[in-house]
């Protein structure tokens, strides 16, 4: 594993520390925006008294914080960037490859590391039509197992939501919204679902994460925090155009690991581009709230 100075200095001194993950940038968005919006959720990070740890595979070392020139080169690279969860982490890494982390990867780095606290934009979870395809993230095993709290726009609005709760709730996995008795989902604050448990203070929160991994209950915990206002969809207007990008990937035999870049891509087509700034201004949000969550955290075992 191979840390920027910052970093490294940053986990000496026991400062609070927030993980990002790096598929955001290569598969999230295009070039520029991908990189102005890296940059932005760790300059969102700094200003609120955290440190932000981008994390991704450079030439096959584990890199955890990234260089202004190795942020570049992801969002250049962008697709062509291997897209890395937990099964590819020893592949990518033996062959000396360029990847960019997943939820469930960044999570299992960020534990070695010794990062209590990772901001993404919306986890993955349980697909629509599961029943039939087995296709559920790795995303959510890795938080039943992996001792990282994932500060999160709830799951992404192209899932079967209900199914991915019940999955969380079934692996043993603390779920609670920031903020709204409802569970966020991703473009909308709306999702139809109650959120399991509501917390409102980034202070509550750190207290929690406190008191689960000292009663030794290991896992991740999914703080599910909602899209600002401003910037959420319909409920009723996202399902639509969702609902014709997924008709769109079944027809043309799209599948697995590329199922959603492609829903995500066709979206922002779909919204008129509208949905890529709700992508960036929830990014912005959860970078905000986990900065909070680890300052509390360091606030609190610094007394």
């Amino acid at each position: 594993m191979k840390y920027s100075k910052e970093i490294q200095e940053a986990l000496a001194k026991r400062l609070p520390v927030v993980a990002l993950e790096s598929t955001i940038i290569s598969h999230g968005m295009p070039y520029p925006e991908n990189v102005e919006t890296g940059r932005m959720l760790e300059d969102e990070i700094r200003q609120l008294g955290a440190v932000p740890a981008t994390i991704a595979i450079i030439q096959g070392q584990i890199t955890v914080g990234l260089e202004p020139n190795e942020l570049e080169y992801l969002g250049k690279e962008g697709r062509r960037i291997t897209k890395v969860s937990r099964r590819d982490l020893p592949i990518v890494v033996s062959g000396s490859m360029d990847g960019a982390t997943t939820v469930a990867s960044t999570m299992i780095i960020a534990a070695m590391a010794g990062i209590r606290i990772f901001a993404t934009g919306g986890i993955g979870g349980v697909h629509r039509g599961a029943q039939e395809s087995m296709d559920i993230s790795a995303d959510l095993r890795e938080l039943s197992m992996t001792s990282v709290a994932v500060v999160s726009a709830g799951v992404k609005s192209i899932l079967d939501i209900g199914l991915t709760l019940e999955y969380l709730e079934t692996m043993g996995v603390p779920v609670l919204s920031f903020g709204t008795d409802e569970f966020p989902a991703f473009y909308s604050r709306e999702s139809g679902f109650d959120s399991p448990f509501r917390m409102d203070s980034p202070e509550s929160i750190a207290s929690m994460l406190n008191a689960k991994w000292q009663l030794g209950l290991e896992g991740g915990v999914l703080i599910a925090n909602p899209v600002p206002e401003e910037y959420s969809y319909e409920k009723s207007k996202i399902d639509e155009a969702i609902d014709k990008a997924l008709a769109e990937a079944t027809s043309q035999n799209i599948k697995g690991k590329a199922v959603t870049p492609f829903l995500l891509s066709r979206i922002k087509e779909l919204t008129a581009g509208q949905s890529l700034v709700s992508n960036i201004e929830l990014a912005r949000n959860n970078a905000r709230l986990a900065a909070r969550i680890a300052v509390a955290m360091h606030a609190m075992h610094s007394d």
